[in-house]
Protein backbone atom coordinates (compact mmCIF):
# COMPACT_ATOMS: atom_id res chain seq x y z
CA UNK A 1 0.00 0.00 0.00
CA UNK A 2 1.33 3.43 -0.93
CA UNK A 3 1.79 6.00 1.76
CA UNK A 4 -1.07 8.40 2.39
CA UNK A 5 0.98 11.26 0.96
CA UNK A 6 0.89 9.95 -2.63
CA UNK A 7 -2.91 9.63 -2.99
CA UNK A 8 -3.41 12.97 -1.24
CA UNK A 9 -0.83 14.65 -3.47
CA UNK A 10 -2.41 13.18 -6.58
CA UNK A 11 -5.82 14.45 -5.48
CA UNK A 12 -4.56 17.99 -4.82
CA UNK A 13 -2.67 18.06 -8.11
CA UNK A 14 -5.70 16.81 -10.03
CA UNK A 15 -7.80 19.61 -8.56
CA UNK A 16 -5.14 22.20 -9.48
CA UNK A 17 -4.90 20.65 -12.95
CA UNK A 18 -8.66 20.84 -13.45
CA UNK A 19 -8.78 24.47 -12.31
CA UNK A 20 -5.89 25.41 -14.61
CA UNK A 21 -7.41 23.66 -17.62
CA UNK A 22 -10.84 25.20 -17.10
CA UNK A 23 -9.26 28.64 -16.63
CA UNK A 24 -7.28 28.14 -19.85
CA UNK A 25 -10.45 27.28 -21.76
CA UNK A 26 -12.31 30.29 -20.35
CA UNK A 27 -9.51 32.74 -21.17
CA UNK A 28 -9.10 31.34 -24.68
CA UNK A 29 -12.81 31.24 -25.51
CA UNK A 30 -13.26 34.87 -24.46
CA UNK A 31 -10.31 36.02 -26.59
CA UNK A 32 -11.49 38.15 -29.52
CA UNK A 33 -11.38 41.67 -30.93
CA UNK A 34 -12.94 43.78 -33.66
CA UNK A 35 -10.91 45.37 -36.44
CA UNK A 36 -11.61 48.87 -37.78
CA UNK A 37 -13.62 47.42 -40.68
CA UNK A 38 -15.91 45.62 -38.14
CA UNK A 39 -14.32 42.25 -38.84
CA UNK A 40 -14.34 40.01 -35.77
CA UNK A 41 -11.17 38.08 -34.92
CA UNK A 42 -11.74 35.07 -32.64
CA UNK A 43 -9.39 32.45 -31.23
CA UNK A 44 -10.96 29.77 -33.45
CA UNK A 45 -9.80 31.65 -36.56
CA UNK A 46 -6.31 30.33 -35.80
CA UNK A 47 -6.13 26.53 -36.05
CA UNK A 48 -3.42 26.14 -33.43
CA UNK A 49 -5.65 27.83 -30.84
CA UNK A 50 -8.40 25.34 -31.68
CA UNK A 51 -5.85 22.64 -30.89
CA UNK A 52 -4.97 24.37 -27.60
CA UNK A 53 -8.67 24.44 -26.70
CA UNK A 54 -9.10 20.77 -27.65
CA UNK A 55 -6.13 19.66 -25.56
CA UNK A 56 -7.36 21.64 -22.56
CA UNK A 57 -10.87 20.21 -22.94
CA UNK A 58 -9.56 16.64 -23.26
CA UNK A 59 -7.35 17.12 -20.21
CA UNK A 60 -10.20 18.64 -18.20
CA UNK A 61 -12.58 15.81 -19.15
CA UNK A 62 -10.01 13.17 -18.20
CA UNK A 63 -9.24 14.93 -14.91
CA UNK A 64 -12.94 15.26 -14.11
CA UNK A 65 -13.44 11.54 -14.72
CA UNK A 66 -10.45 10.65 -12.53
CA UNK A 67 -11.44 12.93 -9.64
CA UNK A 68 -14.03 10.65 -7.92
CA UNK A 69 -11.58 7.73 -8.03
CA UNK A 70 -8.84 9.87 -6.52
CA UNK A 71 -11.13 11.26 -3.81
CA UNK A 72 -12.09 7.74 -2.78
CA UNK A 73 -8.48 6.54 -2.90
CA UNK A 74 -7.23 9.49 -0.83
CA UNK A 75 -9.97 9.08 1.79
CA UNK A 76 -10.29 5.29 2.03
CA UNK A 77 -6.66 4.42 1.19
CA UNK A 78 -7.90 1.71 -1.17
CA UNK A 79 -8.96 1.66 -4.79
CA UNK A 80 -12.58 1.92 -5.84
CA UNK A 81 -11.87 -0.56 -8.65
CA UNK A 82 -9.63 -3.32 -7.36
CA UNK A 83 -7.78 -6.17 -9.10
CA UNK A 84 -4.78 -3.94 -9.85
CA UNK A 85 -6.06 -2.44 -13.09
CA UNK A 86 -6.47 1.14 -11.80
CA UNK A 87 -2.77 1.76 -11.04
CA UNK A 88 -1.94 0.38 -14.47
CA UNK A 89 -4.58 2.56 -16.16
CA UNK A 90 -3.46 5.64 -14.23
CA UNK A 91 0.14 4.98 -15.19
CA UNK A 92 -0.50 4.96 -18.94
CA UNK A 93 -3.39 7.45 -19.12
CA UNK A 94 -1.64 10.09 -16.99
CA UNK A 95 1.42 9.89 -19.22
CA UNK A 96 -0.68 10.16 -22.38
CA UNK A 97 -2.70 13.13 -21.13
CA UNK A 98 0.42 14.96 -19.92
CA UNK A 99 1.92 14.58 -23.40
CA UNK A 100 -1.30 15.80 -25.05
CA UNK A 101 -1.32 18.86 -22.79
CA UNK A 102 2.36 19.53 -23.50
CA UNK A 103 1.68 19.42 -27.25
CA UNK A 104 -1.09 21.99 -26.78
CA UNK A 105 1.32 24.24 -24.89
CA UNK A 106 3.89 23.94 -27.67
CA UNK A 107 1.35 24.77 -30.35
CA UNK A 108 -0.09 27.72 -28.44
CA UNK A 109 3.22 29.34 -27.58
CA UNK A 110 4.70 28.62 -30.99
CA UNK A 111 1.89 30.31 -32.88
CA UNK A 112 1.37 33.11 -30.36
CA UNK A 113 4.93 34.33 -30.25
CA UNK A 114 5.58 33.81 -33.96
CA UNK A 115 2.41 35.65 -35.07
CA UNK A 116 3.19 38.53 -32.72
CA UNK A 117 6.68 38.86 -34.18
CA UNK A 118 5.43 38.70 -37.78
CA UNK A 119 2.64 41.22 -37.13
CA UNK A 120 5.03 43.62 -35.38
CA UNK A 121 7.29 43.46 -38.44
CA UNK A 122 4.27 44.01 -40.70
CA UNK A 123 3.16 47.07 -38.75
CA UNK A 124 6.67 48.53 -38.98
CA UNK A 125 6.64 47.95 -42.74
CA UNK A 126 3.22 49.58 -43.13
CA UNK A 127 4.39 52.53 -41.06
CA UNK A 128 7.46 52.88 -43.30
CA UNK A 129 5.18 52.82 -46.34
CA UNK A 130 3.25 55.82 -45.01
CA UNK A 131 0.17 54.31 -43.37
CA UNK A 132 -1.60 56.36 -40.69
CA UNK A 133 0.38 55.85 -37.45
CA UNK A 134 -2.67 56.39 -35.20
CA UNK A 135 -4.79 53.67 -36.84
CA UNK A 136 -1.79 51.34 -37.03
CA UNK A 137 -1.10 51.80 -33.32
CA UNK A 138 -4.73 51.01 -32.54
CA UNK A 139 -4.70 47.85 -34.68
CA UNK A 140 -1.33 46.77 -33.30
CA UNK A 141 -2.61 47.27 -29.77
CA UNK A 142 -5.64 45.07 -30.49
CA UNK A 143 -3.48 42.38 -32.10
CA UNK A 144 -1.02 42.42 -29.20
CA UNK A 145 -3.83 42.16 -26.65
CA UNK A 146 -5.35 39.24 -28.59
CA UNK A 147 -2.08 37.29 -28.73
CA UNK A 148 -1.13 38.22 -25.16
CA UNK A 149 -4.43 36.82 -23.93
CA UNK A 150 -3.93 33.65 -25.98
CA UNK A 151 -0.41 33.34 -24.52
CA UNK A 152 -1.86 33.74 -21.02
CA UNK A 153 -4.33 30.93 -21.77
CA UNK A 154 -1.45 28.81 -23.02
CA UNK A 155 0.60 29.64 -19.91
CA UNK A 156 -2.25 28.50 -17.69
CA UNK A 157 -2.42 25.34 -19.81
CA UNK A 158 1.31 24.92 -19.08
CA UNK A 159 0.53 24.93 -15.35
CA UNK A 160 -1.98 22.14 -15.97
CA UNK A 161 0.53 20.20 -18.07
CA UNK A 162 3.20 20.47 -15.36
CA UNK A 163 0.74 19.31 -12.70
CA UNK A 164 -0.28 16.39 -14.91
CA UNK A 165 3.38 15.49 -15.47
CA UNK A 166 3.93 15.41 -11.70
CA UNK A 167 0.79 13.27 -11.34
CA UNK A 168 2.29 11.00 -13.98
CA UNK A 169 5.44 10.55 -11.90
CA UNK A 170 3.38 9.91 -8.77
CA UNK A 171 1.24 7.35 -10.60
CA UNK A 172 4.47 5.62 -11.64
CA UNK A 173 5.51 5.42 -7.99
CA UNK A 174 2.02 4.30 -7.06
CA UNK A 175 2.06 1.61 -9.75
CA UNK A 176 5.31 0.14 -8.52
CA UNK A 177 4.26 0.30 -4.86
CA UNK A 178 1.09 -1.64 -5.73
CA UNK A 179 1.91 -4.80 -7.59
CA UNK A 180 -0.04 -3.53 -10.61
CA UNK A 181 -1.90 -5.49 -13.23
CA UNK A 182 1.02 -7.62 -14.38
CA UNK A 183 2.78 -7.95 -11.03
Amino acid sequence: MASKAIPSSILVLRIVTLLALVASVVVLVTDHFTLQDSTQQHFQDIHAYRFVLATAAIGAAYTLIQLPFDIYYACAQKRLIRHGCMPEFDFYADKLVSLVLASGVGAGFGVGFEFKRVLDDLFLLLLALGEDPVSLDEEQSKDNAFFNRANIATGVLLVGAICMAVISVLSSINRTSNSGFFG
